[in-house]
């Protein structure tokens, strides 16, 4: 059996929202301030401004080893790409902790990782980097990455330049190229064309058949069934079930054995 690669424990996420906005200037405290001071009068007293609180995640724990291909589903809401995101260690959790064996290679959003003054060519180098790879690797690699991508004309240009799908092409065949452990994709590629979410489909399959592990989060259940060995359905920040999947033909009728 393969090793443990990725581990949730109790994992939760809180934001806190309706923060009143810290006044920008002078004029905007003294109004704020009478304007507290006349809900006090109303009140009979002072109270402190009211902060609700959202929890994005909560109590998440699961197992994935490696070389499994794991769908998170549910429906919008769920805290699926939060917990991506935890993942990937761009935000960390109010509480719980999360283990991960490996280099983790993320697509969550078009825009996340890329410096946009910086060309393709310079973006591909600074992703490998930042994922601990020596220049050589980036190299062995780089003519696959821009083929894959389709901008060979802009690999030179800088990315603020390109289009949404030009971005997305070189961010995903980045990610998927790269030499990493684990492979994190979020629905990003609703957004690319018909052919082109065809051959990163083909691709995320050929990756997780070299035996690398790949998490995606998808709202439709045909590329679930068609990909994954295993779905984590969550449902308001919880897991409600997850195991090897059987059928999905929708969110809300996934089931497990």
């Amino acid at each position: 059996m393969n090793p443990v690669i990725i581990r949730a424990d109790r994992l939760s996420k809180r934001y806190k929202i309706g923060r009143r906005r810290r006044p920008g200037t002078a004029r905007e405290a003294m109004t704020g301030a009478v304007a507290r001071l006349g809900r006090a009068m109303l009140r009979g007293g002072f109270a402190r401004d009211r902060e609700d609180e959202l929890w994005a995640l909560r109590d998440v724990s699961f197992e994935i080893r490696a070389g499994e291909i794991v769908g998170v589903i549910g429906r919008n809401g769920a805290g699926k790409s939060t917990l991506l995101k935890i993942l990937s260690q761009i935000t960390e959790p109010t509480s719980g902790f999360v283990d991960v064996t490996g280099r983790i290679g993320s697509l969550l959003e078009v825009g996340t990782g890329f410096h946009e003054d910086l060309t393709g060519r310079e973006n591909t180098f600074l992703n490998g980097a930042i994922l601990g790879m020596r220049k050589a690797e980036i190299e062995r690699k780089f003519d696959e990455i821009v083929a894959f991508a389709e901008i060979e004309r802009f690999i030179d240009t800088p990315v603020k330049h390109y289009s949404s799908g030009m971005y997305m092409r070189l961010a995903f065949a980045v990610a998927a190229h790269l030499e990493t452990e684990i492979l994190v994709v979020d629905e990003v590629l609703a957004v690319g064309d018909a052919q082109f979410q065809k051959k990163c489909l083909g691709k995320i399959d050929n990756v997780a058949r070299g035996g690398r592990t790949v998490l995606f989060v998808t709202h439709n259940m045909a590329i679930v069934q068609r990909l994954a060995s295993t779905a984590i359905l969550l449902d308001r920040g919880r897991v409600v079930s997850s195991g090897p999947v059987r059928t999905c033909p929708s969110i809300t009728s996934c089931t497990f054995p």
